[in-house]
């Protein structure tokens, strides 16, 4: 299985650029993961168009929510399943143009609270390594 994470706009602070970098790099060790930020609505459907098989997970505070063990097992499914792609598309400061929430196939809630968008990628991305921690056995999540 692959991970992509499909972002609108650019992860501008450095600190959280580094973050997320970090994590993406850890995830790394478990799957093929790749980042590509997107300018705008159009771009972002154009990715999406480009790979019709991959399932689309839209970050949305409204949508279902996970403790991390939960997280683990709902990715954990997709990988056994056989889930050739997992995009996560996360918004910009503006959220997500109503185009792309069509296009997912399930929506993910990181918390019930609102956090910037640069923070939320990171954020999802330590969640993705932590799910993958917890499958292979890694005492990381403890």
């Amino acid at each position: 299985m692959r991970i992509r994470l499909l972002l609108l706009g650019k992860t501008r602070r450095p600190e959280m650029r580094a973050l997320l970098d970090d994590y993406v790099k850890r995830v790394g060790r478990h799957l093929p993961i790749e980042i590509t930020e997107v300018r705008d609505e159009s771009a972002a459907l154009r990715k999406l168009d480009a790979d019709r098989a991959a399932k689309v997970i839209l970050m949305d505070a409204a949508g279902k929510s996970f403790s991390s063990e939960d997280f683990a097992k709902w990715l954990g499914e997709h990988r056994d399943r056989g889930t050739r792609e997992l995009i996560f598309l996360c918004g910009d400061a503006d959220g997500f143009p109503e185009a792309l929430g069509k296009r997912a196939h399930q929506k993910v809630s990181l918390s019930a609270m609102t956090f910037s968008h640069e923070l939320a990628r990171a954020m999802l991305a330590e969640q993705i390594y932590r799910a993958l921690a917890i499958l292979s056995g890694s005492p990381y999540p403890k």
